[in-house]
């Protein structure tokens, strides 16, 4: 199955200038592209039941994985381990990030 991304319209996140395309939803994870607009900031969460991961395409966002803040570039990836708080933040004020997040449920 083939799904192009610029087919498909931006949903809104759960949280204020987060937006989504989802690319795969099954019972045990899923995969969404996600826009985080400029100066938006998902708060600090955990997932009890599912390792969650981000691979960022475009922009700088900021990764706070337990009580590290991390400082995103494109082309990286990062790990939110199950039971672990972890938050998103763009702090830049021109420019959105688009990110491809993703879980496992475990």
């Amino acid at each position: 199955m083939k799904i192009n991304p610029t087919d498909l319209e931006w949903e809104y996140g759960k949280v204020k200038n987060f937006y989504g395309k989802t690319l795969l939803d099954k019972n045990n994870g899923g995969i969404k592209l996600v826009k985080v607009s400029e100066k938006a900031i998902y708060p600090i969460h955990q997932h009890p039941n599912k390792t969650e991961f981000i691979y960022i395409l475009e922009g700088n966002p900021i990764i706070t994985i337990g009580e590290e803040k991390i400082p995103g570039e494109k082309g990286e990836f990062f790990i939110l381990p199950n039971s672990v708080i972890h938050a998103i933040e763009n702090k830049n004020e021109s420019n959105e990030c688009l990110l491809l997040v993703g879980s496992i449920k475990e």
